[in-house]
């Protein structure tokens, strides 16, 4: 009886602690973002604040100071050239859209319309007239969609436009923020861990380092199944026969990073236009080749990733799921690394909430 209790106390506790981080993450991570990435921007620097001090013998705020500015103008720079570029070939091709479909589209469609109305003739004269206004309904559903895109994205770019003032706020703080806080990290870092606990500070150096090793390890997963799926890209575009495939494999793989779009949000696209231009053998390779990436990677993300941070593929697979429904791109990675600490606490003695099974078991 005494271990149902406890079992159930441990488990209410845990779960509350869960939901309050969820809520956290849900609704204050938003609002501390800027802070909370200027913190991780600072962390990451302290190697270098630290090699750059030694070597120099310079005061160590002097070093972060340099650190983090050098680190902004190298992003800022790659951000800004790599902005302008993607906002250059976006406009262009917004501003093509209708040319391109009245150039090619729109003569491919009622092509295959006559084709069709032809065949209906042949079989059932009566048919043809319900096909004539099938097909211009068609049409016009498709000429306002290439309208409604183009107005859409207009309205994107000005809505973008009205959010830069507050994003410029968020850049500023985050920019403020992480020169203080590299500056003073450890005043900062070591004043936090002095409010808590002889046995808190214990098991907060524990956490801290087992999430940190997880992170790691997440990075360096993710960074295998890119691997895997630009090996699998590079060979399948060179042979359907894509030009500077390479280049494309590596641009598609780099975007499947991405938790909702990844592969299909480039693949599919491309299949569906090559279709629309007429190349139904390229659009079908395109489409199995995409469909060979989407099972392998759903094969082996769970193992991977699972098999690194110590859990089941299953759980992992779950994990990530519920993960992706609740908080996005954060659950994504953040409910493997929650389960995976867990496991850790529980192996190490902190918390007692999963049986170990018995030997040969």
């Amino acid at each position: 009886m005494e271990k149902r209790q406890r079992f159930i106390i441990n488990f209410l506790y845990f779960a509350i602690i869960l939901v309050i981080a969820a809520v956290l993450l849900k609704f204050a991570l938003p609002l501390l973002a800027p802070f909370v990435i200027g913190f991780l921007i600072a962390y990451c620097l302290r190697r270098p604040v630290r090699f750059l001090a030694a070597r120099c013998r310079i005061p160590w705020k002097i070093a972060a100071a340099l650190m983090v500015l050098i680190f902004y103008v190298t992003v800022g720079t790659l951000a800004a050239l790599l902005g302008i570029r993607a906002f250059s070939t976006v406009s262009q091709l917004v501003a093509s859209l209708p040319r391109l479909y009245q150039t090619y589209a729109n003569p491919l469609m009622t092509d295959i319309f006559e084709r069709v109305e032809q065949a209906v003739a042949q079989m059932d004269p009566n048919l043809l007239g319900t096909m004539e206004y099938f097909g211009q309904q068609i049409s016009q559903s498709a000429g306002q969609l290439v309208s409604r895109l183009s107005v859409g994205s207009m309205e994107l770019v000005s809505n973008v436009a009205s959010s830069l003032p507050m994003l410029f706020i968020r850049l500023l703080l985050m920019v403020i923020s992480s020169f203080f806080i590299a500056m003073d990290y450890e005043k900062i870092t070591g004043f936090c861990i002095q409010q808590l606990s002889g046995k808190a500070q214990e098991v907060f150096l524990q956490i801290k380092q087992y999430v940190v090793g997880t992170l790691f390890v997440c990075i360096r997963s993710y960074a295998l199944i890119m691997s895997i799926t630009f090996v699998e890209l590079s060979v399948g575009l060179g042979i359907i026969g894509v030009d500077y495939f390479i280049l494309v494999a590596l641009a598609i793989a780099i975007f499947d990073i991405l938790p909702v779009l990844g592969t299909g949000g480039i693949m599919i696209p491309w299949a569906v236009i090559t279709a629309i231009l007429g190349d139904y053998p390229m659009a079908l390779k395109l489409i199995v080749l995409y469909l060979i990436i989407t099972v392998v990677r759903n094969i082996i993300e769970p193992k991977i990733v699972g098999g690194q941070i110590g859990l089941h593929p299953v759980v992992t697979l779950a994990s990530m799921f519920v993960g992706v429904q609740l908080l996005g791109a954060v659950g994504l990675f953040g409910f493997p690394i929650g389960l995976s600490l867990l496991r850790y606490l529980n192996d190490t003695g902190v918390i007692r909430i999963f049986r170990k099974p018995e030997a040969g078991q």
